[in-house]
């Protein structure tokens, strides 16, 4: 995290807070991006619009599928401390697509857990404070206590096995060719949420 003051922090949550949108209200957002060929972030491009698209039938299949165990579900309602999970996104991010859905999910299980959206690119004093190696990478999940409204714990912009998976591609071969990206998408697919679910459970419960 960027060097900033406590005070100036909670500032800038409370500001993107008061701009953020309910996840349905994202879906719906998302909907009409692609009825307009179109997709969210200061860049309009055919491509980022198809991705949007394709992002779109993601959310839709993960919000019909994604299954959560009993011993989860009993977890995530044991948290009794009221809390905003804000996370930040853009229609046309890939790994969003696979993990926002997951997140609303969980946060449906408690009404504790006040979940909320912002766009990365109308909210770049947030987005500074939580970079991933430096990198504005997203999605970027920001857990806060609405009661002192300090962060919690954050997540992303990928959950643990897939980060793992991204590091050692390239570590081996520099970057990230789309046969692995492709190969990253299959990962999520086939893992259908759960390291998701394991990584935001343990996030939201460890004593900090």
């Amino acid at each position: 995290m960027n060097a900033t003051t406590t005070t100036d922090l909670k500032s800038i949550i409370e500001n993107s807070i008061t701009q953020s949108i309910s996840y349905s209200d994202y879906r719906e957002l998302v909907r009409e991006l692609v009825e307009n060929n179109s997709n969210t972030g200061k860049d309009k491009t055919e491509a980022l619009a198809n991705y949007t698209l394709l992002n779109d039938r993601r959310m839709k299949r993960w919000d019909k599928t994604v299954k959560v165990d009993e011993a989860i579900i009993d977890k995530i309602a044991a948290i009794n401390k009221k809390t905003t999970w804000l996370v930040l996104t853009e229609s046309w991010c890939g790994d969003a697509a696979h993990l926002i859905p997951v997140m609303n999910k969980l946060a449906e299980l408690n009404d504790n857990i006040n979940f909320k959206v912002v766009l990365r690119d109308e909210n770049e004093a947030l987005m500074d404070q939580f970079l991933t190696n430096g990198g504005k990478s997203i999605p970027k999940l920001i857990m806060i206590d609405d009661v002192s409204k300090t962060v919690i714990n954050t997540f992303g912009p990928r959950p643990s096995e897939a980060t793992n998976l991204v590091n050692a591609y390239k570590a081996k071969h520099g970057k990230l060719t789309p046969e692995f990206k492709e190969d990253l998408q299959h990962w999520y697919n086939k893992d259908k949420g759960q390291t998701t679910i394991k990584d935001l459970i343990q996030l939201s419960t460890e004593d900090k």
